[in-house]
C-alpha cells in the first residue's frame, strides 16, 4: 500500500441499500475491483460531434468501445440512451452501464451552457444500469434551471436506489472572468457544488495552474501557489463525502496521462474516467494503455 491521502470508502457513505449494491459492483466487482473505479465514457458523439472519431475511424462504431470496456476491464461504460438501447444488449452483464440523463451539442457556445434531460432514471433501471450520470454547469447563467432539473433527477435516483454521478463542469462568462474553467478556483468550486447538491460521485477535470490567470481568481486562490499535487488534493477534500473521479480530457502522451492518473489517486480520488485518451488509439494500443492504468490503480486498494 502507498502512503496517500485518506480516501472516502463505500462504507463511509450514508447510502440506501440499492445505491450501495450498485456502487459495490462498480468499485469491487468490475474494473480494478479494489475499491477504485475506472470508467470509459462515450458521450462525446453528442457532446462534441463526430469530430472526435477522426483520429481513430474505427472508434466511430460504439462496438469498439463496448469491446474495449469488456476486454480491457473497465468498471463501467458511460453513454447516452440511444447507444445504450442499440448496443448494450450484446454486452449485457459483462460491463456495468452508467446512463447519461442529460446532454447537449457543442454547436451553441458555452456562455449560457445548459444540458436538457434526455432520459430518465426509470430508463436506467429498465436497461440494468448501475448508475446514472448528470452534467451540471456550475457558474452558467442557466445554473438555476440546471440545479432544479438535477434536483428532480436526484430525487428520482434516490427513489430507485440508483447512484448519481455528476459531471460537475465550470462554465459561463463569469467563470471565464475568474480564471477560467480549468482554474483551481473553478474546479474546486465545482467539486464542492456536486457534494452540496447530493452527488454520490463527482466527475471533475484536472486543473491547470496558470499563474498568468491568478489575478482573476477570488481570494485566496489568487495568492495561493500550490503544487499540482496540492491542488488536486484540495479538490478531493472539497468534495467531502462524495467520491471523486478525475477525467482524462483530450488525448495526451502516455507519460503525461499516467502521471496525472497517479496524482489523482494519490490525492485520494476514487477513480478515473478516461475516454478519448483511450479510444482514440488503435485497439491494441488502447488495451495496452488501459493495462498500465489498471496496474497503477491496483496499488491503491481500499
Amino acid at each position: 500500500m502507498l502512503r496517500t491521502m485518506p480516501r472516502v470508502k463505500l462504507d463511509d457513505l450514508n447510502l440506501s441499500t440499492g445505491k450501495k449494491v450498485r456502487l459495490h459492483r462498480l468499485l469491487y466487482e468490475h474494473g480494478p475491483a479494489n475499491g477504485t473505479m475506472l470508467l470509459l465514457p462515450i458521450d462525446q458523439g453528442l457532446e462534441h460531434g463526430p469530430v472526435d472519431f477522426f483520429d481513430n475511424p474505427e472508434s466511430l462504431d460504439p462496438d469498439f468501445q463496448f469491446r474495449l470496456a469488456v476486454e480491457a476491464g473497465f468498471s463501467g461504460i458511460a453513454l447516452h440512451i440511444g447507444l445504450a438501447e442499440k448496443y448494450l444488449n450484446s454486452y449485457a452483464g459483462r460491463v456495468p452501464l452508467v446512463l447519461k440523463l442529460n446532454g447537449k451539442t457543442s454547436i451553441p457556445d458555452d456562455s449560457s451552457a445548459f444540458s436538457p434531460q434526455t432520459a430518465s432514471v426509470e430508463d436506467a433501471v429498465r436497461l440494468g444500469a448501475d448508475a446514472v450520470g448528470y452534467t451540471l454547469y456550475v457558474g452558467s447563467p442557466a445554473q438555476d434551471e440546471d440545479m432544479i432539473q438535477m434536483a428532480d433527477i436526484r430525487e428520482e435516483a434516490a427513489r430507485f436506489g440508483m447512484p448519481l454521478i455528476v459531471w460537475s463542469y465550470p462554465r459561463g462568462e463569469a467563470i471565464e472572468g475568474k480564471g477560467g474553467r480549468e482554474s483551481l478556483f473553478a474546479i474546486d468550486y465545482a467539486a464542492r457544488v456536486a457534494c452540496e447538491l447530493g452527488a454520490d460521485v463527482a466527475k471533475v477535470n484536472f486543473p491547470k495552474l496558470d499563474h498568468k490567470k491568478l489575478a482573476g481568481q477570488p481570494a485566496p486562490y489568487n495568492e495561493w501557489r500550490p503544487t499540482l499535487q496540492e491542488a488536486v488534493t484540495k479538490i478531493v477534500k472539497s468534495a467531502g463525502k462524495t467520491l471523486v473521479i478525475f477525467a482524462g480530457g483530450s488525448k495526451v502522451g502516455d507519460e503525461d496521462l499516467l502521471e496525472k492518473a497517479r496524482m489523482s489517486m494519490e490525492a485520494g480520488g476514487a477513480g478515473l474516467i478516461f475516454g478519448r485518451n483511450v479510444w482514440q488509439r488503435q485497439y491494441n494500443d488502447a488495451l495496452a494503455i488501459t493495462k498500465k492504468i489498471r496496474e497503477m490503480m491496483s496499488e491503491f486498494s481500499i
